[in-house]
């Protein structure tokens, strides 16, 4: 085994980072890669893009392989983290990133099997390969996260309920995990410049994101909130820690929590 350093704290480690073929996926793929891990990099359909991810890691002499596999399809799921196994030999970090809900083409119900079923199949296909010592992280927006309790814009509120009923089913798998000696944790974040759900959102509703930037200040990069997602990869933190990432001051607020 490969020992740990300060700089590397993930060598010898395997982390699959789900829809990493581009924005904070991508990213969050190439920062773990530089922290050591061995990194699985997913794609549901862009192959080129996952290739060029991995490209740009070991191109700086990190470990990376491309993997397409729809999250709504168990057996690809399967195989996508058999394939971390048997190409690195273990499985130590699971990043649950992929999400969506705003297409229009994929079901009505698409939201819910991506955001839900499909993150709570992950999890389980996934640490049944992790050993003690694994660390999952959900990624998810305050959006969702506080929807229970903050209003959000109507063109969202499906997807960021979906999303919300993705975190509960997760976090009630906390105690189980526990068992096994993995722990789960949330990053959740404002709305983030650049990404696809943002762009689908303002087109949805226009101005959406100038509001939103009004209201919060500022919002975070995509490099900016990668940062924060990878962090938690390793951070001393207990399990079921949700880490609020950018703006969340009036999400708070609101909640009254």
């Amino acid at each position: 085994m490969t020992a740990t350093t300060p700089d590397q704290p993930l060598a010898g480690k395997t982390a699959v980072v789900t829809g990493s073929s581009r924005g904070v996926g991508a990213d969050t793929a190439k920062l773990l890669a530089a922290q050591g891990a061995n990194v699985v990099v997913n794609y549901r359909q862009k192959a080129p893009r996952a290739n060029k991810v991995v490209a740009e890691i070991e191109a700086v002499g990190g470990h990376a392989v491309a993997v397409g596999a729809d999250l709504t399809d168990p057996e690809d799921v399967r195989a996508m983290m058999r394939t971390a196994v048997d190409t690195f030999g273990s499985l130590d970090v699971l990043v649950l990133n992929a999400s969506g809900g705003m297409e229009t083409t994929l079901g009505e119900d698409y939201a819910l099997r991506l955001n839900r079923d499909a993150q709570l199949d992950a999890l389980t296909a996934g640490t049944e390969l992790m050993g003690e010592g694994g660390r999952v992280v959900f990624v998810t927006s305050h959006q969702a996260h506080f929807i229970h309790e903050v209003e959000t814009m109507p063109e969202y509120e499906q997807v960021a309920l979906s999303k919300r009923a993705g975190e509960d089913a997760l976090t009630a798998q906390i105690p189980a995990l526990s068992a096994k000696g993995i722990t789960f944790v949330v990053v959740s974040g404002d709305m983030i410049e650049g990404t696809v759900t943002a762009t689908l959102l303002n087109r949805a509703r226009p101005g959406a994101l100038e509001e939103r930037r009004e209201s919060a200040g500022r919002l975070y990069s995509v490099a900016e909130f990668a940062a924060e997602v990878a962090a938690m990869a390793t951070a001393d933190v207990e399990t079921g820690h949700v880490e609020l990432v950018g703006g969340a001051e009036d999400f708070l607020a609101q909640s009254g929590r």
